[in-house]
């Protein structure tokens, strides 16, 4: 149930000198702390708050506050495995959650395509991840930049389809109330969510998306000299990114009730977060999906249990970044050497 930590192992075999065992012990001794990390919270937070914070009502809080960054982390972690960064977040969910509630019944009229609607609203987001894609490899624009002009391309189409009439909320009943129906005790937003993370664990272990996504982080150069095709896994890279993201917005959507072009606002930041606190690094080449899924619960937990301790809002986000910087530096300084932020 680990993630591969490199994709090295595509491009050449471990030296004879090293038996494999002890690499897979060291793997599997790093990622345990991580458990424990989380585990470790859950007990702080549990012995401050007995009455409230492991009630089952509580719990699925964590799992449904959880599923929009879970969801988003999986095509976040795939960009950053390749050595590049995606901060089209935000804007991106906002254009797709706009479009799904716009093409679905709402206030403002009595438009509704159905199941369309959620494939339009994905749609969307594949269509900024493409656009992103093509220009980091066509023109080499670093990721960092492009996509930070992508945000902005998917708050403005977010903002233009808003425009200035009344709010478009989404009818009582139906569709509206999905992603807070429990299902075998747990909400349906984390369901979805879970089926994301699954799906992300099987592309990076048996697909070639993903083991060339490790291989490229590792080394663009000997990905090319092997004959790895680059250029073009990138850009699927970043439509599989394109593609959570508006899938996030959906969601997000669904779960205000209503559309709104900052549907997406704080996501980026959680999202980034936990993938650098699962131990995916930010050079590429190393970590894993199910890294970051355990490092989402941990921040869930992390804002959970503060809020329930009565720690004050600013506190709250002051923990929050100093968890954020000493993650950063753990993760990063190991590997200071070839870190490549705005590859």
């Amino acid at each position: 149930m680990t993630d591969k930590d490199t994709g090295a192992g595509l491009l050449e075999a471990p030296a004879p000198s090293q038996p494999p065992h002890r690499t897979r012990r060291r793997f599997d001794a790093k990622n345990l702390g991580e458990v424990l990390a989380l585990v470790g919270l859950i007990a702080v937070f549990a012995a401050l708050n007995p009455t409230t914070f492991l009630t089952p009502e509580n719990v699925r809080t964590i799992l449904d506050h959880s599923s929009i960054p879970l969801i988003v982390g999986v095509g976040a972690t795939l960009v950053i495995l390749t050595g590049s960064i995606d901060l089209s977040v935000e804007g991106v969910m906002g254009a797709a959650g706009m479009t799904f509630v716009l093409m679905t019944a709402n206030s403002r009229g009595s438009t509704d395509f159905g199941p369309w609607a959620i494939v339009a609203g994905i749609a969307v987001g594949v269509a900024l991840g493409l656009m992103s894609g093509l220009i980091h490899t066509r023109l080499r624009v670093p990721s960092f930049i492009v996509t930070l002009g992508v945000w902005f391309v998917g708050l403005g189409i977010a903002t233009v389809l808003f425009g200035d009439r009344a709010i478009p909320f989404l009818p009582d009943g139906g569709i509206k109330g999905w992603p807070s129906t429990l299902t075998f005790g747990l909400p349906n937003s984390f369901l979805l969510a879970a089926v994301f993370i699954l799906a992300g664990i099987f592309v990076t272990r048996f697909t070639r998306l993903g083991r060339f996504a490790y291989a490229i982080g590792d080394s663009e150069e000997i990905s090319q000299g092997n004959g790895i095709p680059v250029q073009r896994y990138k850009v699927y890279v970043f439509v599989v990114a394109g593609a959570c993201s508006g899938a996030a917005g959906v969601l997000a959507s669904l779960e205000l009730g209503a559309g709104s072009a900052t549907v997406g606002v704080g996501t980026l930041f959680v999202t980034i977060a936990a993938v650098v606190i699962g131990g995916t690094s930010l050079g590429g080449g190393k970590g894993g999906i199910l890294r970051t899924a355990i490092g989402v619960l941990m921040l869930t937990v992390l804002n959970n249990g503060l809020i329930l301790s009565g720690v004050s809002p600013n506190i709250q986000t002051a923990v929050s970044g100093t968890v954020l910087i000493v993650a950063v530096l753990v993760a990063s300084w190991p590997h200071r050497s070839r870190l490549r932020i705005v590859k």
